[in-house]
């Protein structure tokens, strides 16, 4: 068997958005029936196959690091989250579509995990507004995924749809909104991320 090259994936947002069950669904291939909170961190992983019947088809062991969701502002919280942060490949920032909060911590998130040698200052998002320069040199891909599309009422999906829209964009990233329990496999697949 050929060496795998090994992919290294933050898992981000805050505690309750579904990122545990995310993780569980991509590494298992099952719904995780009961997820519980996550202290700390814990690291699953997944083999994936990039460019699967080309030659130019490799082999990843992805490590998606599920991080704990306090966003307690203690510098002492954030400094022991960032031994998480070293070389990472990747960042998935999920938040959730019907707590509107969720979705302005990924700015907060976002920033801990590429900033991790030094503290951003200042506010970082007000009133709406931040500073874009924070992601505009951000070498790492980022991809931003919303949970429990189902639960929001018909006449708001598309006030919050063109606030998902907005976040990606900010973090120029991918956007995929999943339903509760993420139950639809083919609303999120592996396949269609690369990795260039």
């Amino acid at each position: 068997m050929a060496s795998l090259d090994r992919v290294k994936v933050l898992v981000l947002g805050d505690s309750g958005v579904g990122k545990s069950s995310l993780v569980h669904l991509l590494c298992q291939n099952q719904v995780l029936g009961n997820p519980s909170w996550t202290v700390g961190c814990s690291v699953d992983v997944r083999v994936q196959d990039y460019k699967e019947g080309t030659p130019e088809e490799k082999t990843f062991y992805i490590e998606l690091w599920d991080v704990g969701g306090s966003v307690g502002s203690a510098s002492s919280v954030k400094s022991t989250r960032a031994v998480f942060y070293n070389s990472v490949n990747g960042i998935i920032l999920v938040h959730d579509l019907t707590n509107k909060k969720s979705s302005q911590n990924l700015y907060r998130w976002s920033l801990e995990a590429l900033n991790k040698d030094s503290s951003p200052t200042g506010v970082i998002v007000s009133n709406g507004d931040y500073d874009r320069e924070q992601f505009a040199e951000n070498p790492v891909p980022l991809l931003l995924i919303g949970t429990k599309f189902d639960q929001i009422p018909e006449n708001k999906r598309n006030e919050v749809l063109n606030r998902t829209a907005f976040l990606s964009e900010d973090f120029n990233a991918e956007e995929i909104n999943l339903m509760t329990g993420f139950t639809d496999r083919k609303r999120f697949n592996f396949k269609s991320l690369h990795y260039d």
